[in-house]
């Protein structure tokens, strides 16, 4: 089953005093570009994290939030004072400096590096696994977000597939008219050049030559066989980079077809099928 490389997940939950949330969007890419804003608390739990939802999510531009909201009793906290001290002393000898009013210090040197320390920087095992489960969950729903719209991607695949295939049926009806019309127009230009004299035998066999370089039945043989395995190829999970290479070798035979088949009706055809398979290749960009 094909899955789509757009998704996003969210989950919540509470340990002790804290509320965590965890966010998890993605987009298409053709690699795994894993960007993170995770809580400063749990930053000791990003490399797992990272190793977690690459191996969930497989490919795509994915971007992950942890946040934590406290609740109930704050987590303890202590000020470090001599560098409050230090932070104060420069901060009253720049002002002294500019001549500015007084200000109000504090307010400024609460919001310097290294003043607060947390005094439960420490992870437990059983906070580092919660997490864990809590980022999981939330890439197990963006996984679900992806299949839905999977299932979506593979219906407009088939469309694009039974209409290219219906206009390849379509061929057929105009190749015996486009044999006629290619040897009325090789006699009429014999019996202009030669005045209506020429050999009938050496006409056939030059016939012969000129049709056999605009033969497309192998082309035609080739398209609907990567037609086959497109469909069959879909189904299966993961799939979306050996979809774009199959759609490229169809693009391969669409345009050879369209190079032989020097016929107004048939040409058509051909851009009608190039038309399809540029829909489908807008939408393998997107497919996992």
């Amino acid at each position: 089953m094909l899955k789509s490389m757009t998704g996003f997940g969210k989950a919540t939950g509470n340990f002790q005093s804290k509320k965590v949330s965890v966010e998890i969007r993605s987009l298409n890419s053709k690699s795994c570009d894993l960007n993170t804003r995770i809580a400063q608390q749990y930053k000791e739990v990003e490399p797992a994290v990272r190793k977690l939802l690459s191996q969930e999510l497989n490919r795509g531009k994915i971007d992950v939030s942890i946040s934590i909201d406290s609740i109930g009793e704050e987590k303890s906290i202590s000020i470090n004072k001599e560098l409050g001290k230090e932070y104060y002393k420069e901060l009253k000898e720049l002002n002294d400096l500019i001549g500015e009013d007084t200000k109000d210090y504090l307010a400024l040197i609460l919001r310097m590096p290294e003043i607060l320390n947390n005094n439960k920087d420490t992870l437990s095992d059983e906070e580092k696994k919660w997490v864990k489960d809590l980022v999981k969950e939330a890439s197990d729903q963006l996984n679900d977000f992806r299949r839905k719209e999977g299932e979506e991607l593979q219906k407009e695949f088939g469309l694009r597939i039974d209409e290219i295939r219906s206009l390849l049926n379509d061929i057929p009806k105009f190749e015996n008219e486009r044999v006629d019309v290619i040897r009325e127009r090789m006699k009429k230009g014999l019996e202009e050049i030669s005045s209506g004299s020429y050999d009938d035998n050496r006409f056939e066999q030059e016939m012969i030559f000129y049709l056999e370089k605009l033969d497309v039945s192998e082309e035609k043989m080739r398209l609907s066989n990567h037609l086959d395995y497109f469909e069959k190829t879909m189904k299966l999970e993961n799939s979306g980079k050996k979809l774009g290479f199959i759609s490229q070798e169809i693009g391969r035979e669409i345009n050879t077809l369209g190079s032989k088949s020097n016929h107004a009706q048939m040409q058509t055809l051909v851009i009608g099928m190039k038309d399809g398979l540029e829909k489908i290749k807008e939408q393998i960009l997107n497919t996992l």
